[in-house]
């Protein structure tokens, strides 16, 4: 004998009112999600940042998500039959979720409803609704920093492995990770409360003052594991200053990381 519950109690998603529909490579929303989910807060006090910032407009759309310490933006160029711009933050287990169903073998569009509560996405034959974050989005214009002032490159998969083999001597709390940048040469240093030590030295192609900067190797991590390509751009004004981490050939990627102090 099953326990049940009557069906009438189950919870329905009902539409909202002024709904607004489109429609979206299933691709181009796996492409943003994955390139921006990993910054997203979780169980934060800030309730908005424990999603994803979404704005839809006639031309594009941008994916934002940060949790304070690191930020990730994606534009992607698109041709909309909207109006007017959409903005939306979407909970942080929904866009889990969409990221899941969008990896699955779906080739037509994603169709897209928002009204000012809800959100509802039809992929293939199944269907996705969920509640809104209702809240204000932080200016995430005034969190990138300028065009930077210093700018050093280095390969992407060498620095992975460098900053791999480092952090195993980290702080395990902090994670702190050094970077002591010099003309042609980055070396990487760590050390824990045991005095253990670890240091690495890569070539790297910079040319301009001496600079040193601490890091949150996790942080770092999470962002050279969503970069494409061979060459990692790293740009900032100054060692206190903000840090922007981009793929050389995409533009329209920009990935942001506040320094620790070590």
């Amino acid at each position: 004998m099953l326990s049940t519950l009557p069906a009438n109690d189950f919870p329905t998603m009902e539409k909202g009112e002024g709904m607004q529909s489109i429609h979206i490579e299933r691709d181009t929303l796996k492409y943003v999600f994955e390139k921006t989910a990993f910054s997203m807060a979780h169980q934060d006090v800030r309730y908005y940042l424990n999603g994803l910032f979404l704005e839809v407009k006639p031309d594009g759309l941008v994916a934002v998500a940060t949790d304070g310490h690191r930020l990730a933006k994606v534009e992607e160029a698109l041709s909309l039959d909207i109006s007017e711009a959409i903005r939306i933050i979407l909970p942080r287990k929904t866009v889990l979720e969409m990221n899941r169903l969008l990896g699955s073998d779906i080739d037509e569009k994603v169709r897209i409803e928002v009204s000012e509560k809800m959100f509802r996405a039809t992929l293939g034959d199944t269907l996705v609704a969920s509640k809104l974050i209702d809240g204000r989005y932080p200016d995430y214009d005034q969190v990138v920093p300028p065009a930077p002032e210093q700018i050093a490159y280095v390969d992407r998969d060498i620095l992975k492995q460098a900053l791999f083999r480092t952090s195993i001597l980290s702080n395990e709390k902090y994670r702190g990770v050094r970077f002591n940048l010099d003309k042609g040469e980055l070396k990487l240093q760590a050390q824990n409360p045991e005095k253990e030590e670890a240091e690495e030295e890569l070539e790297i192609n910079y040319s301009q003052e001496p600079a040193v900067i601490g890091f949150n190797v996790g942080y770092l991590m999470d962002i050279l594991n969503v970069l494409e390509g061979n060459e990692v751009e790293i740009g900032f004004k100054d060692s206190d200053a903000s840090v922007i981490l981009r793929n050389k050939e995409k533009e329209k990627e920009t990935f942001v990381v506040m320094p620790m102090r070590l």
